[in-house]
Formats: structure tokens, sequence, C-alpha cells
């Protein structure tokens, strides 16, 4: 499986359709999904990684609130696509308003994902964590240094 990497700026065009980086295309010519992400922005998965997730999923105790919620925000949202030979994928409207999408966009790689953001909220979450990001001094991920 391969990991998705870098940032990205494509635009969408007027059918709604963003064309793929060219390093996710193979990742993702078989199909994927798109859904919610937190933080406005839409999650891309490879079907291959989408099924992981949703075995996961699964394995929420149907007794807790704040896990059915999640799942059905999660995969109400979720639209499975195939990228056509351009390797272009439409966006379905749902989610292109769910995540404010204009024109101009930002996909980034989030290792087992990539993700969609309108170019300027992807800027200004950016802008803002950065910041956070440089002057981190525990533990976040543990074992990673």
């Amino acid at each position: 499986m391969s990991m998705f990497l870098g940032t990205y700026s494509p635009r969408l065009d007027e059918k709604g359709r963003l064309i793929l980086p060219a390093k996710y295309r193979e990742e993702l010519a078989e199909g994927l999904v798109l859904t919610r992400g937190q933080e406005r922005c839409l999650y891309v998965f490879s079907v291959r990684e989408f099924e992981r997730v949703h075995e996961q999923l699964r394995a929420a105790p149907l007794s807790s609130k704040q896990a059915r919620d999640y799942i059905r925000v999660f995969l109400s949202g979720a639209s499975d696509e195939v990228p056509d030979k351009q390797g272009r994928v439409t966006i379905p409207p749902p989610l292109r308003e769910y995540a404010g999408l204009d024109r101009e966009l930002a996909v980034i790689g989030a290792g087992t994902r990539a993700e969609i953001w309108d170019a300027q909220a992807w800027n200004e979450y950016l802008n803002e964590k950065e910041a956070v990001f440089s002057e981190t001094e525990e533990e976040v991920v543990p074992g990673l240094f």
C-alpha cells in the first residue's frame, strides 16, 4: 500500500471534478471513497483502506452514543467513486458544500488517506498549526521521537 504524502494545488472544474495528483492515481485507480473529515475537509481513502477503516467502525460498541453519532456522520456522507482515464474524480455537491470547496483546492497527503481542503481554509489551518507543531515539546505521537 502506498502512503499519501505531499501537498498539491489542483482546481475544481465547472462539473465539480478534480484531477487527482499523479502520485496518488495508481493507488486510487480501482476506486476510492470520499467522505466527511474533521476540520471541514474531505477524506480520500483507497477502497482497500476504507474497508479497513469500516472494520474498525464495526468494532465500536453500539451502546456508545458518541460512536453511533460518529459512524452515522462519517458513513452517511461517504461516496464511492472511480477516477476516469484522465485521473479525474467527481466530488458530490453535498461533500463540496460540507468542505466549503471553491475552485482552488489543496490536496494533502495524510499517510493512509489523502485530504481535500479549500485552499484558503488549508492555508489558514496550516498557518495556525505550524507554530504549534514547531513548539511541541511533549510526546504527541508515542514512541516517535
